[in-house]
């Protein structure tokens, strides 16, 4: 396996979270908080992307893996840089932000007052859709050409602007995780299976689209 790839993998998830969840911790503002996440994944697309294709998302991984377009292996190895770096991102949080003292401290993707877990489990799923559904046509497809990075970063844009007052508009396994690891005493760790299992479910779906457009 290319270290050089999970290196690219761990920097662009760390990046990830340290802007993104960072911009969530700091701001009150949801197109602020829209904004950082896309524009780092348009920059670390542009930046690293020829290394690994900068998934920084296990969900992407999986999505890709389900339709052949990583193998198992390497899929792995993603993830578990993608984990790592969203650990290490908000190790770093904690640092200049200080210990957590409520579940939204860290930019934690946490359910809204009123939304069942079933609401944030089918917002999760169908987000991530569009995300991954927005990669497969421009990036894999390669009809995007080299604006695929920026198609990519609105798609998260308006996807966390219509979902980030319902569920925090993860749409990432390690988006939630990373925070949430660091702030283990104050998180609703009931709700951590929606974020893991929504946006998985997500990537799939759009994988199997994605064989029905090109079959």
């Amino acid at each position: 396996m290319d270290s050089k790839k999970l290196i690219a993998e761990f920097i662009g998830t760390l990046t990830l979270i340290f802007i993104g969840a960072g911009a969530g911790a700091v701001s009150g503002s949801l197109v602020a908080v829209a904004l950082a996440h896309g524009l780092v994944i348009v920059a670390m697309a542009y930046s690293l992307g020829d290394i690994s294709g900068i998934h920084i998302n296990p969900a992407v991984t999986i999505g890709l893996a389900a339709g052949g377009k990583i193998d198992i292996g390497e899929a792995v190895g993603y993830i578990v840089a993608q984990i790592l770096g969203a650990i290490v991102g908000a190790v770093l949080l904690v640092v200049v932000l200080g210990s957590p003292a409520d579940a939204g401290a860290l930019g934690n993707t946490v359910l809204a007052d009123g939304v069942s877990p079933v609401q944030g489990f089918v917002i999760e799923m169908m987000l991530t859709f569009f995300l991954v559904h927005t990669i497969y046509h421009t990036a894999v497809s390669g009809t995007a050409g080299n604006m695929a990075p920026i198609a990519i970063g609105m798609t998260l844009v308006f996807s966390i602007m219509m979902g980030g007052t319902l569920t925090g508009a993860s749409l990432n396994p390690a988006r939630t995780l990373g925070p949430a690891i660091m702030s283990a005493g104050v998180f609703p760790w009931g709700q951590l299976w929606l974020y893991l299992a929504g946006p998985i479910a997500g990537g799939v779906l759009a994988s199997i689209v994605h064989r029905v457009f090109r079959s």
